[in-house]
């Protein structure tokens, strides 16, 4: 039996051992697949392998629906959400009227700030699903402050949800901006950070190998590399974007190289001190996107130099965030480190098949022309197909009018669709939820699926075929391991380290976070929260 003193001392302690840590630092990072992490894991020392190290790691984290991009990535792990609940199914989609794509969150009511206008990335109006910075600041009466930071729009803005705050570095002016949705003013911290990072100071510096070039493997220069912005396919590669004088060609060669990481922990030291994040007992969230690894990959391939390069920048900037994150929660015992990626990434196809591998590069361009001109010839008139990524949208007057079947039209197109060679089924959105799932392809199909904004047509292509309308470099987007398979990792205030390698959701790792902020998960989550790797508890 407890004596009375020591019973009540036990009371007492139990409300701060469960108390949930000041600050939460979601990192995630773009197009950083299970592949590429573990076969650079040897080679790393600095953040990454720390965190590895010391958290609780899951390798084999895996997206679960057919299309894993950025928008929707970054809206799954803030959301605990599949596309089919949250509504984002991917970076754009088509407008069916005029056949021309148009971004996922767009919002014409609340433009950039000190920006110009454009149709871009700019509001989560679109946002169907509650994200974790809207749980944390609804948990604790708003006290709480969330903030987001990355190099693209797409990343920032459902990591911010409707409640936190984006901001994110714009190409056509060289720094890190909002939209009216958030603020309307940029914060004085922010105002300051760009003031004190002009473009000017980082322009014309070559980016050069971080280490000697004995430590990279493969070669540096291969035909099938992307050339764009003037960056070339070899070291050094020039930062200038053909410029003589900073200009937004110049800013995308920047945002495109790894110096970037650095520019982007810069912004978030500046977040972290200009908003105080971590410095009481009410938690508060900083979610950083690294964009430039994801910007490497699409142009050089994830085993180019250049992709080798970003991973050991990265490596060192994951540490220094984590760094000052600790530093300004006040130790790492008030700290909950979370990080993962968006998707991962298929290797150039060229580069596959060299290797005899069965892989080929699917041009969508041509792929809509073929599919419009097959469309036309059954049912006659202006019958128009778009195809993005896995997608098919499938307009024209003809169509839109009514003088035809709008699901004969549909089945049409999934049935040309499914006997061409690239492909491996087609399904019409009108059987997306009765038609048989032999293969297990259907399903992931259907949690990517949202009405309105989809394709009326779904596909999945082969293994290792890569949707790509350019000549050189990569994408992802299917449902195959090298594009969905992520890694995670938890580490800090009530995490257990360790190495787990069974197969979890990506949906998992928001309600996993919720539990580690003693807080409930974002209404729509699907996920699970990882108990094995939690600590924490009354």
């Amino acid at each position: 039996m407890l004596r009375p003193l020591p019973f009540l001392l036990l009371l007492l302690a139990l409300p701060a051992l469960a108390k949930p840590p000041r600050l939460t630092l979601f990192i995630a990072v773009d197009a950083m697949g299970t592949d590429l992490l573990l076969r650079h894991k040897p080679r790393l020392k600095g953040g990454l392998r720390q965190l590895i190290d010391s958290g609780a790691f899951y390798p084999y984290a895996e997206y679960e629906y057919a299309k894993p991009r950025t928008a929707p990535g970054h809206t799954t792990l803030a959301t605990g959400a599949n596309p089919w609940r949250h509504g984002i199914v991917d970076n754009r989609i088509i407008d069916r009227t005029t056949g021309k794509p148009e971004r996922v969150f767009p919002d014409p009511a609340h433009p950039v700030l000190e920006a110009p206008l454009s149709n871009e990335d700019v509001s989560p109006a679109l946002l169907m699903a509650e994200t974790l910075a809207d749980r944390l600041r609804l948990s604790t009466q708003e006290r709480g402050k969330a903030i987001a930071l990355s190099g693209k729009a797409r990343s920032a803005i459902p990591l911010a949800g409707r409640l936190g705050q984006a901001y994110w570095y714009d190409e056509t002016v060289g720094k890190f901006i909002t939209g009216t949705w958030y603020t309307k003013e940029l914060p004085g911290w922010l105002k300051t950070f760009n003031a004190s990072n002009p473009p000017e100071a980082w322009f014309g510096k070559p980016w050069e190998p971080l280490l000697p070039r004995t430590e990279y493997t493969g070669e540096d220069d291969r035909s099938y590399e992307g050339e764009h912005y003037g960056l070339g396919r070899t070291f050094p590669h020039p930062l200038t974007g053909g410029l003589n004088a900073p200009g937004p060609h110049a800013y995308t060669a920047f945002a495109i190289s790894p110096l970037a990481l650095d520019h982007t922990v810069r912004a978030a030291r500046a977040a972290l001190e200009g908003e105080g994040l971590g410095k009481d007992e009410v938690p508060d969230l900083l979610a950083v996107s690294f964009s430039a690894t994801d910007r490497v990959f699409h142009q050089y391939g994830p085993t180019s130099w250049e992709m080798q390069d970003a991973l050991y920048r990265l490596d060192k900037a994951v540490g220094d965030l984590v760094a000052l994150a600790e530093k300004a929660a006040g130790g790492r015992a008030n700290l909950l480190v979370v990080l993962t990626a968006d998707h991962g990434g298929a290797a150039v196809p060229e580069q596959w098949a060299a290797s005899g591998v069965p892989a080929e590069r699917v041009n969508p361009t041509a792929l809509s022309k073929e599919l419009t001109e097959a469309l036309r010839a059954q049912f006659g008139g202006d019958v128009t197909a778009t195809v993005e990524e896995l997608d098919v949208y499938l307009g024209g007057k003809t169509l839109e009018g009514g003088k035809v079947d709008g699901a004969a039209v549909r089945r049409a197109a999934a049935a040309w669709l499914g006997k061409q060679p690239s492909v491996v089924l087609a399904v019409p959105r009108d059987d997306l939820y009765t038609a048989p799932d032999v293969a297990g392809l259907v399903e992931p199909l259907r949690r990517g699926y949202y009405p309105g904004r989809s394709g009326d047509v779904l596909y999945v292509v082969k293994p290792f075929h890569v949707i790509s309308a350019a000549s050189t470099g990569t994408n992802h987007g299917t449902p195959y391991s090298y594009d969905k398979q992520v890694p995670v990792v938890f580490a800090g205030k009530g995490v257990k380290p360790g190495v787990y390698p069974q197969t979890i959701s990506t949906t998992d790792v928001a309600p996993t976070v919720a539990a580690l902020l003693e807080m409930s998960a974002p209404a729509s989550s699907e996920g699970t929260p990882r108990a094995e790797a939690i600590t924490i508890g009354r």
